[in-house]
């Protein structure tokens, strides 16, 4: 049976999430501050965690960077109050893989969790140990990021969105479909974190190249190519 962590101060919250993902066939142990939560993950086997920013002890910013030290692949959904770009970003840039806002739907919820565990299964099973393009090198066991042979440290998210344009060489991606696929999350055009995030693996991959692989097109969205023909 597949068991979550959920990590929520707010008992009526925790409960709401423990029994709907026990009535959906899912094993689920509730924490309610960050530093039980960190406990119980280091003490069980999970293979999704939903955690709440605002905990007492340990926030879920500070709990999700302790645990992304030893597991870099465990699922982290973000479920929490704070819904503002900054907020979303900070989430993951400590590594979570998606973020929800409160009040959610909790067929949403569910929905993501599915497509969380999914991706993971699929990763778990990967026979691919190597993607390569150009100068460009990624070790996908150990999640190690080199342009000609020089190593580049990438966040959880950038990786993940430089595997994602990796596996889409040449190709121009949109922001609706980073969105989908990196974020799981729908587009929303009021924000910029897709372009910001962009501009941060620019810095990281490209600024001190002189083959740049990160390129836009405008408006319609963003390509990986060793051919200079876009800005």
């Amino acid at each position: 049976m597949i068991s979550i962590l959920v990590i929520e101060d707010e008992k009526r919250v925790a409960d709401l999430l423990k029994i709907g993902l026990e009535e959906n066939g899912y094993q689920v142990m509730v924490a309610y501050d960050g530093e039980m939560g960190l406990r119980f993950f280091h003490t069980n086997s999970f293979q999704l965690i939903i955690s709440d920013i605002i905990l007492p002890k340990l926030n879920g910013f500070e709990v999700c960077q302790q645990i992304r030290k030893t597991n870099e692949q465990i699922p982290i959904l973000m479920l929490t109050a704070l819904g503002t770009a900054d907020d979303k970003l900070e989430g993951f840039d400590v590594g979570a893989d998606d973020y929800m806002v409160k009040p959610f739907d909790f067929r949403e919820l569910l929905a993501r969790v599915r497509v969380l565990l999914k991706r993971r299964a699929i990763s778990s099973v990967d026979v691919v140990k190597e993607m390569k393009y150009a100068d460009l090198t990624i070790n996908l066991e150990r999640q190690e990021v080199t342009r000609n042979n020089i190593p580049i440290k990438l966040s959880p998210k950038e990786y993940s969105l430089l595997v994602y344009l990796v596996e889409n060489v040449e190709k121009v991606v949109s922001r609706v479909e980073i969105a989908e696929k990196v974020w799981n999350t729908h587009f929303d055009t009021g924000t910029n974190f897709i372009d910001v995030y962009i501009n941060y693996l620019r810095k990281k991959m490209d600024k001190n190249f002189d083959v740049k692989l990160i390129h836009t097109k405008p408006g319609v969205g963003f390509i990986l190519t060793s051919r200079q023909v876009y800005k």
